[in-house]
């Protein structure tokens, strides 16, 4: 294959030659831009001869990034990833990437194009409510950046396939995600759970928050718990799938990662919940027991009950009670942290709550780690001191205590 560099403008571009014109008799041109600088089409071109010399496509379809997005890619993804996943990468192909680049040829996008795009996202990127009249405001760093991430996949399948000549998006600057400010972990102390706890024996899904305080599963986790996941007998809960809502529909889903799926050994306190939890269920069906694969926690017609009904009821519950306002996720903080002030070894916490890996565990709760320094000092100081005590001799004073007593006695005696 032969092909040349040009300059249009102030754009520069690869030209290949694609065979000739049985028409005509010339060479057919297709003209790939590369950028606004001569190196740019210098090794767009060394790129295109090296794949050609291979057998590979180098010369792109004529999409729009649209019609790629949408027709193409997107259908594909919806069998391979998470159903909140795939419904989150369609909104932002509908919501930014079409109206923002959709019309672009993918042939004609550059990294540049791709830059501008997400400053202009960074800068005026959230959609205006019905009737809203204020300035358009940007889209937060952490969505730029997870558009970005979707686009660089998009594309990096097109180069593979042949579809596109390269991948621009990997080249275009990424959108740097600013350090947000920590949160700041809420949870509560010993007896304001035991409050809690104690409020909720007669609140009808008293026995969803108490098996959420006594080993803090997510919510999702807790509301699609089934009851073959539940080792009564054993007093164990396995940590399978999770009940998520996507776009306000709520449908089972994997467990975030392959560490969330976990075993939590639960105590007799919980199992007996349990128990009396699937007596009330049996009674609300007419004397039907539960089946194996029905959900734990449902409401009292045995549909799903949604996340943030379930969240907006432990709000209420916690509204009426003399302890500090927390959220039904800090919950899961408070398990956590109370284990950690007990000592509990950091990495069976971790397993517990289904972290990737320690670490995650230690950097979200290290505003219990600091009290834990001090106590693991004072142990080590009382370890060596006690140590030392073993073995300084022991001072005899029975002689002298013996003269003392004698000369008395002497004394006495004569």
């Amino acid at each position: 294959m032969r092909g040349s560099i040009q300059k249009k403008g102030k754009k520069w571009y690869a030209v290949v030659y694609d065979g000739v014109n049985p028409a005509t008799g010339a060479y057919r041109r297709r003209w790939v831009q590369a950028g606004t600088r001569r190196s740019d089409a210098e090794k767009l071109l060394a790129e295109l001869v090296k794949r050609a010399h291979q057998g590979e496509t180098v010369v792109s379809e004529k999409l729009t990034l649209g019609q790629y997005l949408t027709e193409r890619w997107l259908p594909i993804q919806e069998a391979r990833l998470r159903k909140s996943t795939y419904e989150s990468y369609r909104r932002n192909i509908e919501l930014h990437v079409v109206p923002g680049l959709g019309r672009r040829k993918l042939d004609q996008l550059t990294p540049e194009d791709i830059d501008i795009f997400y400053a202009t996202l960074l800068k005026s990127g959230r959609k205006k409510r019905p009737g809203e009249k204020c300035p358009a405001k940007g889209l937060a760093p952490k969505t730029v950046h997870n558009i970005h991430v979707m686009l660089n996949k998009a594309l990096s399948d097109a180069a593979r396939k042949g579809t596109v000549v390269r991948n621009v998006v990997a080249l275009a600057d990424a959108p740097s995600l600013q350090a947000r400010k920590r949160t700041e972990i809420k949870a509560w102390e010993v007896d304001q759970l035991i409050a809690f706890l104690d409020a909720i024996e007669v609140h009808r899904m008293g026995p969803a928050f108490f098996l959420s305080a006594h080993t803090g599963m997510r919510r999702g986790e807790v509301l699609g718990v089934r009851w073959r996941d539940i080792d009564l007998d054993e007093g164990r809960v396995s940590v399978r799938q999770a009940l998520v809502s996507v776009a306000y529909e709520v449908s089972i889903s994997d467990v975030k990662t392959g560490a969330s799926r976990r075993t939590i050994d639960i105590d007799d306190g919980v199992v007996q919940v349990l128990r009396d939890w699937r007596k009330a269920r049996t009674e609300e069906c007419d004397g039907i027991a539960p089946a194996a694969d029905d959900l734990v926690f449902v409401k009292a017609d045995s549909t799903s009950m949604h996340p943030d009904i379930f969240s907006q009821l432990f709000d209420r519950t916690v509204a009426k009670l003399d302890v500090p306002s927390i959220s039904l996720h800090d919950l899961r903080h408070t398990h956590a942290t109370l284990l950690l002030k007990a000592g509990v070894n950091v990495k069976v916490v971790s397993e517990r709550l289904g972290h990737a890996n320690i670490a995650f565990t230690m950097h979200v709760y290290q505003h219990v780690l600091p009290g834990m320094q001090a106590a693991a000092a004072d142990a080590f100081s009382l370890l060596l001191r006690n140590e030392r005590g073993k073995a300084e001799p022991a001072v005899d004073d029975s002689d002298g205590d013996a003269t003392e007593a004698g000369g008395t006695d002497d004394e006495g005696d004569g």
